[in-house]
């Protein structure tokens, strides 16, 4: 356990960005829309497969030094910003896709977001049911909780919003923390024990259908947060041999939620087409709002996805591997099972 409370640029709250979004939102210029569509074509015209997608093979120049700034804060700093203004009407599918991963590449590894081994998801309603044990938050229509996922650095381009809601909304873990520690420290120790946490039948092998995770670590002098509390009760559901939630641990989550769903922690955000969000899951929080789409698919809610790992993320303690398949910067994070194998899908499946 820290010795103290969180501070520092990580411990934000809502209303200190809300009427100052300059601080978080950085509007592409012309050069650097220039420089991305001529790193397009050349990516394009190579042949070569989206999976090779690097820095080397997709130059960005003096906005690659932008990104590079860009990653120091998320990973040190306030561990979210949005880039506003890719001309993603203007590109094919498989355009905004280059574009999008060759963005990504300048701030980390791209990683498998599920047992198929997708390098870049799709964020949409599949009119799945949330009640199967195998289908995930993101491919229906629900509210999301508030949550982090098993990466260092998530990532969004939105393509198509919805008809109404799906807003975008961001907490910072390390506030959170410093709201329970002041105002229920009788609590904190129950976050740093294991919370039993469901795979939805992304199973590694040889590994439980769930893994065992406290919310909060304390490691090198960091505090890092993993928390998804949907999959969490899910465990206690689909898996009686899985540990028993203590009170203190109810208590703890039912705070933690609490905090986040109040205006005066969180930041809401909408996105526009051609958006790009990017936050640092190990000190961020992100829901998103229940959605209705339009009667038409063609204009139906839709968002690209990257799971990246940078190579000069921090250090994470041990209990990590069981998620994130090690604890290497730039190699962890993500979901591979015996079967998977790296692709990257231009339409959701």
């Amino acid at each position: 356990m820290p010795p103290g409370p969180v501070s520092g640029p990580s411990a934000w709250t809502g209303p200190d960005f809300a009427k100052h979004e300059a601080a978080w939102l950085y509007r592409l210029g012309e050069r650097e829309l220039a420089d991305i569509d001529a790193a397009v074509r050349a990516f394009k015209s190579s042949g070569r497969p989206l999976a090779e997608i690097s820095t080397g093979t997709f130059p960005l120049g003096s906005f690659g030094d932008t990104l590079r700034g860009l990653l120091q804060e998320l990973l040190e700093g306030r561990g979210f910003f949005m880039l506003r203004g890719l001309p993603v009407d203007r590109y094919s599918r498989e355009e905004q896709a280059i574009a999008y991963m060759g963005i990504g590449a300048h701030l980390g590894r791209p990683r498998s977001q599920n047992a198929k081994g997708h390098l870049l998801g799709h964020v949409k309603d599949l009119g799945l049911d949330i009640q199967d044990p195998k289908v995930r938050y993101y491919q229906t229509n629900r509210r999301l909780e508030y949550h982090t996922d098993s990466v260092d650095i998530v990532g969004l381009l939105c393509l198509k919003t919805a008809k109404s809601g799906g807003e975008s909304f961001l907490a910072s873990s390390m506030t959170v923390y410093k709201e329970v520690l002041a105002r229920r420290p009788d609590l904190v120790p129950a976050l740093f024990l294991p919370f039993p946490t469901d795979r939805r039948g992304e199973v590694p092998e040889g590994m439980k259908p769930w893994f065992d995770m406290p919310v909060y670590h304390w490691h090198e002098g960091r505090l890092t947060c993993i928390y998804v509390r949907q999959y969490i009760e899910s465990a206690q559901q689909l898996f009686p041999e899985a540990a028993r939630l203590t009170a203190a641990q109810v208590a703890a989550m039912d705070l933690m939620d609490e905090l986040v769903n109040d205006p005066s922690i969180h930041l809401s955000m909408a996105f526009l087409p051609g958006d790009m969000q990017f936050l640092h899951n190990h000190q961020i929080l992100h829901s998103r709002n229940d959605f209705e789409n339009w009667p038409e698919p063609a204009r139906h809610r839709h968002l690209l996805r990257l799971w990246l790992a940078p190579p000069g993320g921090r250090p994470l303690p041990e209990p990590f591997a069981a998620r994130y398949g090690g604890v290497t910067p730039g190699d962890r994070g993500g979901i591979v099972v015996k079967e998977t194998r790296f692709t990257v899908p231009l339409e959701a499946v």
